[in-house]
């Protein structure tokens, strides 16, 4: 393997099989911390391509603890990064599709970029994040929803944790984590902190068999589909990639003020969820209506935006979503 390393430091970019072969050594545990660095560092260096995200994809997915799914479930782990310390938008947008009949296994982690990642914000909403993957498979069944909490699931990432701790910032593990379901999800929603990296999320995802997906970017910076700027979509259906724009003044949404937008800790980004769970109207329902739409659509449930939009903002204001959130917590 020391081949592979000397071409990352050439500049040299992997193909996806050798992706796959360097990803399994990282997974087993074959390498020193300097070296798992030194490997690291390489491909930052050069910039990882979707090749090699297709790779650490395929090995993280085939290494985690499995969750037996339908076809149909969705998932909407973005990348976060975006510096933003927004609310947390696509949590909310998953318990919404969940209570709308779209199957959700919603696999996350708690805070790394943020005050308040979707683990935490989850266990402030009394909604159980350390499910063994029976009780996941379960969830869906019952309550169309469960979350996956990353550390309980992918258990050969220990081996490259204190590297990463030791180098303290983004790597590609920080791009794949959000691709690497243990549900083996075909259908996802995923926001990503840099425009750059949408196309080649898209055909990563494509090598590893995703049926339908949105890989978003707003142009105001946002991981998420924003109500407040023109939002970026990279779309995989059936193999085939498209781009286009969501602009939300085409969509009648018309909203200034981005305070309304901005996450503190777990408790306070919990009540804003339950707030407009029970049906209150501002910039923060909007956001979870647009990016809920786009789960609506790769779920296979809508194939219009605009109208998957208004039935995600009248489905919100009905305060549905509230009692599905307690069938939730009680479960």
């Amino acid at each position: 393997m020391s081949n592979l390393l000397n071409n990352l430091k050439n500049g040299q970019n992997l193909s996806f099989d050798e992706s796959k072969a360097l990803f399994n050594e990282l997974m087993e545990g074959k390498y020193e911390e300097n070296s798992i660095i030194e490997i690291l560092e390489a491909l930052i260096k050069k910039g990882e391509t979707k090749d090699e995200l297709a790779g650490g994809i395929f090995v993280l997915r085939d290494k985690a603890n499995k969750v037996n799914t339908d076809e149909n479930t969705i998932d909407t782990c973005g990348t976060g990064g975006d510096g933003q310390n927004s609310l947390n938008i696509s949590t909310a947008a998953a318990i919404v599709c969940a209570s709308m009949g779209v199957k959700v296994a919603k696999h996350g982690n708690k805070a790394v970029s943020s005050n308040c990642g979707s683990a935490d914000v989850l266990e402030a909403l009394r909604i159980n994040i350390n499910q063994n993957p029976q009780e996941v498979e379960n969830n869906i069944k019952k309550l169309n929803f469960a979350f996956m909490f990353a550390p309980n699931y992918h258990s050969a990432m220990k081996y490259v944790g204190p590297a990463r701790k030791k180098m303290g910032k983004r790597t590609i593990f920080n791009l794949i984590g959000p691709l690497s379901s243990p549900a083996q999800v075909r259908r996802q929603v995923v926001g990503v902190f840099e425009k750059k990296w949408m196309k080649p999320f898209a055909e990563a995802l494509k090598e590893n068999n995703v049926t339908h997906a949105y890989i978003v970017h707003s142009d105001d910076g946002m991981d998420e589909i924003s109500p407040f700027a023109t939002t970026n979509v990279v779309e995989l259906k059936n193999r085939i990639i498209n781009e286009f724009k969501i602009d939300p003044e085409m969509l009648g949404i018309k909203v200034s003020n981005r305070e309304n937008l901005k996450g503190k800790n777990a408790k306070y980004n919990s009540e804003k969820i339950v707030e407009i769970y029970k049906g209150k109207l501002n910039e923060f329902s909007q956001s979870v209506a647009l990016n809920v739409a786009a789960g609506l659509i790769v779920a296979g449930k809508e194939n219009d935006f605009k109208k998957a939009f208004n039935k995600a903002s009248t489905h919100l204001e009905s305060g549905k979503v509230y009692e599905h959130l307690v069938k939730l917590q009680n479960n």
